[in-house]
């Protein structure tokens, strides 16, 4: 798909950015807003700071698609490793427990995964934006405390796994509006009688969106420096 290169960012633009590792959504957010101008800007769901890949940012009259575009269902690849956990189900926290994989085969893998396809119920993790009494559940878990985060009904359309490289183990996923794949990551682990965490992780589609077609962020400032924009 060819980018478009005039924008008219306060009758509404919906655009497809690739998120950089490390950056939170709001970070590319702010920055989306600053050389753009436009006054209404937001996205269409989150990415953690520790995942890349396909965001959306829509601005203007557009942010009002915003709810819409989240229903979505999403596509990732990533990869999680087996034999560890951590409190945050990633690699934002220490791994506070260990395991033997030793008699882990690629069959058990294999097998594991027919298990998560279909609805299924997820915890979100300790370490996550959700709110429990006004806090967000990571905040709570940062001073020491256990947030009471319910159980929540999604769905796993796709579940591939692509790679086997123990303790490593890399894979496709697609799914509902909702689904932590940090969990999933999580509890592949304890299906296996084992531990797992989520080491990488790249959204590649929102429903009919993809990230090929997606800017990177300095790409896109230069683009609006070249051309002039209708605001």
């Amino acid at each position: 798909m060819q980018k478009k290169t005039n924008f008219d960012f306060e009758k509404g633009e919906l655009l497809l950015f690739n998120k950089p590792l490390t950056w939170t959504s709001f970070d590319l957010v702010r920055k989306v807003k600053y050389i753009t101008k436009a006054k209404k800007v937001g996205h269409a769901g989150t990415l953690d700071p520790l995942a890349s890949g396909l965001l959306i940012i829509c601005t203007g009259k557009l942010t009002k698609s915003i709810d819409q575009i989240q229903a979505m269902e999403k596509e990732y690849t990533g990869t999680f490793k087996l034999g560890a956990t951590t409190s945050s189900y990633d690699l934002e926290r220490e791994i506070d427990l260990t395991f033997d994989i030793s008699s882990i085969t690629e069959e058990d893998i294999l097998n594991t995964v027919k298990k998560f396809i279909g609805e299924i119920d997820q915890f979100p993790p300790q370490h996550s934006a959700k709110k429990v009494d006004g806090k967000r559940a990571y905040e709570l878990a940062r001073i020491g405390k256990v947030a009471n985060l319910e159980a929540k009904r999604i769905k796993i359309y796709e579940f591939e796994i692509t790679g086997i490289e123990l303790p490593l183990v890399h894979f496709r996923v697609v799914c509902s509006k909702g689904t932590y794949v940090r969990s999933l990551a999580h509890d592949f682990g304890k299906e296996l009688n084992n531990g797992a965490h989520l080491v990488a992780l790249v959204r590649t589609k929102i429903g009919k969106y993809s990230l090929e077609d997606a800017h990177e962020i300095d790409d896109f400032a230069n683009l609006l420096k070249s051309n002039t924009v209708t605001t």
